[in-house]
């Protein structure tokens, strides 16, 4: 429904749209024009979450599992170096990135000559409201580069609100979903997986390529145009995807009216944020509502449903407990905690200290 905010949830420039997530590339130290909220103000309309009751749930609540701390460490061209003083040290195939994380309280472990080093460095709001520059110390960079991840070939980018073109945080989730997708490919059966808010496209060329048949939902047409783009870099043109340029609410409110179902549900949706025709979305309020839709699209076999949150004021526990109402009667676990990214090191072998990024709960049916 809405654009992320520039953060991990905040306001119309978000991360990724509601379904979708950040905006368009910049180029080097070029703010983004199109997306600019004093230049485009959209009509609000309705949420699409405001017009559809809650369902009533009986049963027991499913089984819980807590505190997990799900951790991604280096995998393929991405690892954590270092990270301190309100900064973290990343390194993207060949590219070393300071950005800011306002979560790293410590002192880095690295010299300040590493991290002088750095080939991009990320200048402006250093709280992710906002939309920043890019500086780069060395040489001039292009906007993107080649990466790999889980064995699928992608683009870098390096856009106005600081992201990459994919979050590294995430590899824990697409590992556990490709897992599943190979577990029940052995068995004869290939999964369903939906994916909500789906960006750049990784999760679903992570999940395509590991034999599912996917449905990619975005809001925005350009990171529809790079999943597009991704999925040519990875050789996966005539994997069964489903492109989906739309409001997320009302993409699976449809898909509900339908019977629709799926095996696996990824949603990851910002904290405020605006749909193409000015739906107006706010975690808090909708994110029951949405849940809910979710959990009448999975099928009678399915496997899992996952939400992950960020920047909310609130404890894992929030979003744990709605997940349990939300699935009540339906058995399973449901397993919940945070995010995190483990320093790696230069060389990416070492094991240092652990950075939260974000809440997530994730619902099991074994």
């Amino acid at each position: 429904m809405g654009q992320k905010a520039p953060s991990r949830g905040g306001n119309a420039q978000d991360r990724h749209s509601v379904t979708g997530k950040p905006k368009s590339p910049v180029a080097a130290s070029r703010p983004k024009a199109s997306d600019k909220a004093s230049e485009v103000k959209p009509v609000i309309s309705q949420s699409a979450a405001q017009t559809r009751p809650l369902m009533v749930r009986e049963g027991d609540l499913p089984r819980e599992n807590v505190p997990i701390i799900l951790e991604s460490q280096n995998a393929g061209d991405f690892h954590l170096v270092d990270s301190g003083k309100g900064l973290k040290l990343e390194k993207y195939g060949p590219y070393f990135v300071v950005r800011p994380e306002a979560q790293a309280l410590w002192q880095p472990s690295l010299s300040a000559d590493v991290w002088n080093r750095a080939d991009a460095v990320f200048t402006g709001n250093t709280d992710e409201d906002g939309m920043g520059r890019w500086k780069f110390p060395r040489e001039a960079l292009g906007e993107t580069w080649p990466l790999s991840l889980l064995d699928i070939d992608f683009q870098g980018r390096f856009t106005a609100f600081r992201h990459m073109g994919f979050f590294p945080e995430q590899i824990v989730h697409w590992t556990w979903v490709r897992d599943r997708v190979e577990e029940a490919k052995a068995k004869g059966r290939t999964l369903k997986v939906l994916n909500l808010f789906g960006y750049t496209g990784v999760a679903s060329l992570v999940a395509a390529a590991a034999g599912a048949e996917v449905t990619h939902v975005d809001a925005s047409k350009k990171a529809i145009g790079w999943a597009r783009e991704n999925q040519a870099l990875s050789r996966l043109d005539k994997a069964p995807i489903r492109w989906i340029c739309e409001d997320a609410m009302k993409f699976i409110l449809r898909e509900e009216r339908r019977g629709s179902t799926y095996d696996i549900i990824l949603t990851d949706p910002p904290k405020f944020g605006r749909g193409p025709n000015g739906e107006v979305w706010e975690l808090f309020e909708h994110l029951p509502v949405m849940l809910d839709v979710c959990r009448e699209l999975l099928s009678k076999n399915s496997v899992g449903l996952v939400l992950t949150a960020y920047s909310i004021r609130a404890s894992f526990y929030s979003i744990h407990e709605l997940m349990r109402e939300t699935m009540r009667g339906a058995g399973g676990t449901v397993e919940s905690g945070e995010l995190v990214i483990r320093e790696t090191g230069i060389d990416g072998k070492a094991r240092g200290r652990a950075l939260s990024t974000s809440l997530f709960s994730r619902w099991v049916s074994q």
